[in-house]
């Protein structure tokens, strides 16, 4: 025992190799997060400073104008409006779909077909954004044109926002399509790592309790999971709030906010990406870059909204009781237990 301590015994000092190491570990991760800050402060800097032109002639009034002619008069409220309802219009469609598909990889099919679907998917997400618009054209449109729009509106006529249906296909719904399939890979992969990290024997004993398998999945995988499902929707949504180039392939490019959805329309990134290049005024640069601060203050309220809903909902630690401050992966037994219907 005595020789066996004396040669585990800890070194009383430190080499001098460990103590350098410690402090260039040190100065290269305060020099990242430094330069990252930076980088994120110049970029803010220079799209405000770009825009002030915009903002001192028109200030607020520039959210509530849809008028784009070019030369004089300028608003963002059809870029605003397209933003915000192709954005919800995705994650209406990509959110359950991509949850279905991460529940599906993850608690309902075998591992061997898992390892062949899930790469399957994730490979929609590196599809360039160009090709996806250009499939838009030649195959959605078409289709949104002779079968969906003319259905949808058969049906669902009577609310304005499925009024007349496109001549070409182009428009708003069919931008929400592409965002859904944009955003839809995003989520489903993120759920599916989430749902695997539940713990097997919470999911074993609500099991061995008699619950069936959707009480489990109900109970214990989406119970416990609530904030991370959360978190892979607002990336899903992240990524279409700032979709600009197969946006701009497949909506129309006109600036008008109307409710019925297969009406031609415009997003904030599709108008930056199409007259960022132009040969502007002054002015009309300046609104550009007003458009850009503008989906910078949506991208900031959706994630600090984000971030609200994951502090609401985060739920305490099997082990350690009370909620965490820091970001956990954390499961509420109880929770789960209650939420979990079982006929006694």
């Amino acid at each position: 025992m005595s020789t066996f301590a004396g040669s585990a015994r800890l070194p009383s000092s430190r080499r001098f190799a460990d103590r350098v190491g410690d402090r260039v570990l040190l100065a290269l991760t305060a020099v990242a997060s430094v330069l990252a800050v930076a980088v994120i402060a110049l970029v803010i800097y220079q799209i405000v400073h770009g825009a002030m032109p915009a903002i001192s002639k028109y200030g607020f009034s520039f959210l509530g104008h849809d008028t784009w002619n070019g030369s004089t008069i300028f608003g963002g409220g059809a870029a605003i409006y397209g933003t915000l309802v192709t954005s919800a219009g995705a994650l209406v469609i990509a959110a359950p779909l991509g949850i279905a598909i991460g529940l599906y990889l993850s608690q309902l099919t075998s591992p061997r077909t898992a390892a062949i679907i899930g790469p399957l998917v994730e490979l929609l997400a590196a599809v360039p954004s160009v090709i996806i618009g250009l499939w838009g054209i030649v195959v959605l449109d078409p289709i949104m044109r002779a079968t969906v729009e003319p259905a949808l509106h058969s049906v669902l006529g009577f609310i304005p926002l499925f009024g007349t249906p496109s001549l070409s296909g182009a428009g708003i719904f069919t931008a929400i399509v592409i965002l859904a399939v944009m955003a839809l890979p995003i989520i489903a992969a993120i759920t599916r790592d989430l749902f695997l990290t539940v713990p097997s024997e919470l999911k074993d004993g609500a099991l061995a309790l008699g619950a069936t398998r959707w009480e489990m999945v109900r109970g214990v995988v989406l119970g416990s999971m609530r904030p991370g499902i959360v978190s892979a929707c607002i990336l899903g949504a992240g990524r279409a709030l700032g979709e600009a180039i197969a946006t701009l392939q497949v909506i129309g490019f006109v600036f008008q906010a109307h409710p019925n959805l297969f009406d031609n329309g415009t997003t904030l990134a599709a108008t930056m990406a199409n007259d960022a290049t132009s040969n502007n005024t002054t002015l009309e640069t300046a609104s550009v870059f007003y458009l850009g601060v503008i989906l910078l203050a949506i991208e900031l309220i959706v994630n600090l909204g984000a971030q609200a809903i994951v502090r609401r909902y985060r739920l305490p630690s099997v082990t350690s009781g009370p909620a965490q401050s820091g970001p956990a992966n954390t499961v509420d037994v109880s929770a789960a237990a209650t939420a979990i219907d079982v006929d006694m």
